[in-house]
């Protein structure tokens, strides 16, 4: 599956081509008992989902981890700016049943165990 239409060079990374992950997700998904991990929420159908978990962390930790991690500046400013204005958590309050999405802190292995 070629899941990708370009290459963003500001944000050093792949541009993924939403429709053609969906059609292929749908046949799996369409059955349930699956864990999607991905980092956003409104490209996925309702449907598809009972439980949405929005891992959240402090800026210090994120920018640390991405830090680590190589990213660009400009992906790293974009990713802090999502958290600080709680944009993941938004887009499942608005795209699912307020009763599916839980928000859960990501700061430490401590927090990853107790979910």
């Amino acid at each position: 599956l070629k899941a990708f239409e370009e290459f963003d060079e500001a944000r050093q990374c792949q541009v993924l081509d939403e429709d053609r992950v969906l059609d292929a997700m749908e046949p799996d998904l369409g059955r349930g008992g699956f864990v999607v991990d991905y980092h956003a929420c409104e490209l996925f159908p309702e449907r598809w989902f009972d439980l949405v978990l929005v891992l959240r962390v402090g800026t210090e930790t994120l920018y640390d981890r991405l830090t680590a991690r190589g990213y660009p500046e400009p992906k790293l400013q974009e990713n802090l700016q999502c958290e600080i204005m709680q944009v993941v958590l938004e887009e499942a309050r608005e795209a699912y049943a307020a009763e599916v999405v839980v928000e859960l802190r990501n700061e430490s292995e401590a927090d990853l165990e107790a979910t």
